[in-house]
C-alpha cells in the first residue's frame, strides 16, 4: 500500500469517528442518551478497529498517522467537556484531560515548528494506547450508568482515578520525549 494513499479503510473509518463526534453531541445535549452512548461506542470501536486493520493489511499512510490522534482527541475531549457540563464526572478530570491534549498539540507544534519531523519522531506509546482505552471505557460507562441508572458501586471511582493516572503518566511520557527530540534538534 502506497505512504500516500487517502482513501483506505482504516482512514475511512478515522473520518466517520470525526463524523461521528458532532451527532454524538447533538444527541447528547438533546438527552438522547441511550443514542449518544451508542454512537460513542460506535466511534470508539472505529478506533480499535482502524489501527488493527492498518497494522494487518499494511495500510498504514502519513494521512492516517495525523488523522487518528486526531479524532481520538476531537472525540474523547469533546465526550469529557459534556460528561463534565452535566456533572457526570469531576470537572478536576476534564481540566486534567483538556490540559493534558492542549499540552501535547502545542509541543508538537513548537517540535514541527522547529523543524522536528514529528510525524516520524513520536509514535504512540502503550500507556498512551492504555489511556486512550480507558477513556473510551469511562465515557461508555458513565453513559450507561446514567442512562440505565445501573448501580456500579466503587468501579465508576476507581475508573476515574486509573484514567487520571494513565492520563498523568502518558502526558508525563510525551513531554519527556518532546523534550529528548527538542534536544537532538538543538544539538543537531
Amino acid at each position: 500500500m502506497s505512504r500516500d494513499a487517502i482513501w483506505t479503510v482504516p482512514n475511512i473509518l478515522t473520518t466517520v469517528r470525526i463524523l461521528l463526534t458532532p451527532l454524538f453531541v447533538v444527541a447528547y445535549v438533546g438527552e438522547n442518551f441511550n443514542l449518544a452512548w451508542m454512537l460513542f461506542a460506535v466511534a470508539g470501536l472505529t478506533d480499535a478497529f482502524d489501527g488493527f486493520l492498518a497494522r494487518v493489511w499494511d495500510q498504514r499512510t502519513r494521512l492516517g498517522a495525523v488523522l487518528d490522534p486526531l479524532a481520538d482527541k476531537v472525540l474523547l475531549v469533546t465526550s469529557f467537556i459534556c460528561l463534565g457540563g452535566k456533572g457526570w464526572i469531576p470537572f478536576w478530570f476534564v481540566v486534567l484531560v483538556v490540559t493534558r491534549d492542549v499540552i501535547i498539540v502545542g509541543g508538537l507544534a513548537v517540535l514541527s515548528f522547529l523543524g522536528v519531523d514529528v510525524k516520524n519522531r513520536i509514535r504512540p506509546i502503550g500507556i498512551s494506547k492504555f489511556n486512550t482505552a480507558a477513556q473510551i471505557v469511562l465515557v461508555v460507562s458513565v453513559m450507561i450508568h446514567r442512562t440505565f441508572g445501573l448501580d456500579y458501586g466503587y468501579f465508576l471511582g476507581i475508573l476515574v482515578t486509573v484514567t487520571a493516572l494513565s492520563t498523568i503518566l502518558s502526558g508525563i511520557a510525551y513531554v519527556r520525549r518532546g523534550f529528548e527530540l527538542f534536544s537532538e534538534e538543538a544539538e543537531g
